[in-house]
C-alpha cells in the first residue's frame, strides 16, 4: 500500500514536468497560447514548471535514500 501512495505522490510532478516541457517546446516552434502573450514568458513558465517538478522528484528520491541509510553505504567507496 506504501509503495502505492508513493507513485501517486510522484505521479503529479511527473505531469507537472511534462507540462513544462510541452511549454518549452511548444514555445520554441512558435506556438504560443492565449494565457501566454509572448514566447519568452511561455518559455520561462515551462522551464520553471521543469525544474519544480525534478527538483520535487529528486528531493523525493533524496529524502528515501537518506531515510533508508542508503546514501551512507555508497559514499564510503
Amino acid at each position: 500500500m506504501v509503495r502505492i501512495i508513493a507513485v501517486l505522490v510522484l505521479l503529479l510532478p511527473g505531469v507537472i514536468v511534462a507540462i513544462g516541457i510541452k511549454l518549452m517546446r511548444d514555445s520554441l516552434f512558435a506556438e504560443t497560447y492565449a494565457l501566454f502573450v509572448h514566447e519568452g514568458i511561455q518559455f520561462i513558465v515551462g522551464l520553471i514548471l521543469f525544474i519544480a517538478g525534478l527538483a520535487f522528484i529528486g528531493g523525493f528520491i533524496y529524502h528515501r535514500d537518506k531515510k533508508r541509510n542508503l546514501l551512507n553505504k555508497y559514499s564510503d567507496e
